[in-house]
């Protein structure tokens, strides 16, 4: 194994890795700013209430985004294991 290889294994795995997530964050992100302009607009201070409208995007993100990132993460699996037999040579 050269280290180039090793570093085209790790982008993709790091691009992988960022493509599976962004959905997650970024429903976190949009939640919670949401959230924080209600509160300024409310001026309602509670530090408890960012938290349940953020972990629900999550899971709503998760559950809507989940055959997609599953695909991603087989095609990834799959290519890791078809060249299995490169990375002993």
């Amino acid at each position: 194994m050269t280290p180039e290889f090793v570093l085209g294994i790790g982008q993709q795995t790091l691009k992988v890795t960022l493509l599976i997530s962004a959905p997650m964050l970024i429903a976190g992100l949009i939640a919670g700013v949401l959230v924080s302009i209600f509160q300024a607009v409310t001026q309602i201070q509670e530090m408890t209430l960012t938290f349940v409208p953020k972990i629900l995007a999550v899971v709503a993100a998760l559950l809507f985004f989940a055959p997609w990132m599953l695909r991603i993460m087989m095609d990834f699996t799959t290519r890791i294991f078809t060249q299995l037999p490169l990375y002993v040579k």
